[in-house]
């Protein structure tokens, strides 16, 4: 019913800046919380931030300080500033939504394609 689409990843040498996008398209009444997601080579993927529907930021420990999720509910989309990267921070970043159909009570979790992240010199 949704559909994520990411942008804005790449390489960038550490203590570089990216700043990912993700907007959403499709059938919702309303987007809950929108959220990151990551997935380094051979570990679990885990999440990064999330943003509840009036920007009410939590990040985890290791972005905190480092790492700015925002939104803008007028376009759907979600933004992760991401500032002091570290090679740790390499991996796929996926970005998250909850929403709710139209005319239903019923909701919708839903995923991007994920945009790539490697932090190297």
């Amino acid at each position: 019913q949704v559909q994520l689409v990411e942008s804005g990843g790449g390489l960038v040498p550490p203590g570089g800046s990216l700043r990912l996008s993700c907007a959403a398209s499709g059938r919702f009444f309303v987007i809950y919380t929108m959220s990151w997601y990551r997935q380094a080579l051979g570990k679990e993927r885990e999440l990064v931030a999330t943003i509840s529907t009036i920007g009410s930021p939590n990040y985890a420990d290791s972005v905190k300080g480092r790492f700015t999720i925002s939104r803008d509910n007028a376009k759907d989309t979600v933004y992760l500033q991401m500032n002091s990267l570290k090679p740790e921070d390499t991996a796929v970043y996926y970005c998250n939504s909850e929403s709710r159909r139209p005319g239903t009570l019923d909701r919708d979790n839903s995923w991007g394609q994920g945009t790539q992240v490697t932090v190297s010199s």
